[in-house]
């Protein structure tokens, strides 16, 4: 079974003419497990893919498989599964010859063809010609290529785009599968909602540069509780008796790292009447757009 070399991303930076597309830009993303490598459109994602797979070349900074550039890699579809582009098939070819083709250039026996278009679920359209395949047809062709070579590293730059809900599910399905064979696996998109039901780890960029690169149950959302009473200077020194974080807000004073139910049992135990007890979450959603700087966005 193919096993999964670490990604690694060391104070990447690639500038074209005077824009920074990406900026000491550093991460690892491990083997068994799904990253999500996320941010907003033209966030530098792209980018750090095109390095990584040698389409284009680093001002500074590395990008490699375990220490080895692909262009190194003795047998680079047998060692890394890519999928860029979904729409970079040629219209007049079937499916099942566009892969062949890159079969027989890379040494993989005819049969695997069969195998994977029977993987991603395009066995009875193998025959068809690609020009009359729909944008989610597109993206299992480009899976199916990912995995021409048995990978096991994949990298895949927005894998679900077009697909339908059937669809992803079913891409969540065989990505989570192939990790837990102990492949590496980089799935790229601009929305966390997108992914969050699939990845483990997350890698977060914006405008070029880190804003996070975690598991992704870090990033869930904290409660924050407002809390007042007719005498508030008696509800914060319970709160302040108590050990609680607060500062003042415009409806009474914000607590962080505490439930309601905690903060009514503090102010029950002070003896303080409380006017006001809510508790307000923010979803993931939302913490994504604050890391990336636009929380405040229309």
């Amino acid at each position: 079974m193919p096993t999964g070399v670490p990604i690694e991303i060391r104070s990447l930076t690639k500038s074209f003419g005077t824009v920074a597309a990406v900026s000491d830009l550093s991460f690892t993303v491990q083997p068994g497990r799904v990253t999500g490598f996320l941010g907003p459109n033209g966030a530098g994602k792209t980018t750090t893919m095109r390095v990584l797979l040698g389409l284009v070349s680093a001002s500074s900074g590395t990008a490699t498989f375990a220490g080895t550039a692909y262009r190194d890699l003795p047998h680079p579809l047998a060692s890394v599964g890519t999928a860029l582009e979904a729409a970079s098939f040629h219209p007049g070819r079937t499916a099942a010859n566009h892969l062949a083709v890159y079969a027989l250039a890379a040494g993989i026996s005819r049969p695997r063809v069969g195998a994977v278009l029977d993987q991603v679920g395009l066995t009875e359209y193998g025959d068809r010609r690609v020009g009359g395949y729909s944008l989610g047809m597109r993206q299992r062709l480009g899976l199916a290529f990912a995995l021409l070579g048995d990978p096991g590293v994949l990298v895949l730059d927005e894998p679900v785009n077009g697909l339908d809900p059937e669809g992803i599910r079913w891409i969540r399905g065989l990505l989570r599968s192939l990790a837990a064979e102990g492949r590496t696996v980089l799935v790229s998109s601009h929305l966390l909602t997108e992914v969050q039901q699939t990845v483990d780890e997350v890698v977060i960029i914006s405008r070029g540069r880190l804003v996070y690169s975690g598991a992704l149950g870090a990033l869930e959302a904290s409660t924050t509780v407002v809390a007042d009473a007719p005498d508030r200077a008696r509800l914060a020194a319970a709160l302040s008796g108590a050990g609680s974080q607060f500062e003042q807000g415009a409806d009474g004073l914000v607590v962080s790292g505490a439930t309601a139910a905690e903060v009514g049992a503090i102010a029950l135990a002070g003896g303080v009447a409380l006017s006001r007890l809510t508790a307000t979450q923010e979803g993931l959603e939302d913490v994504f757009l604050e890391l990336v700087g636009e929380g405040d966005g229309p």
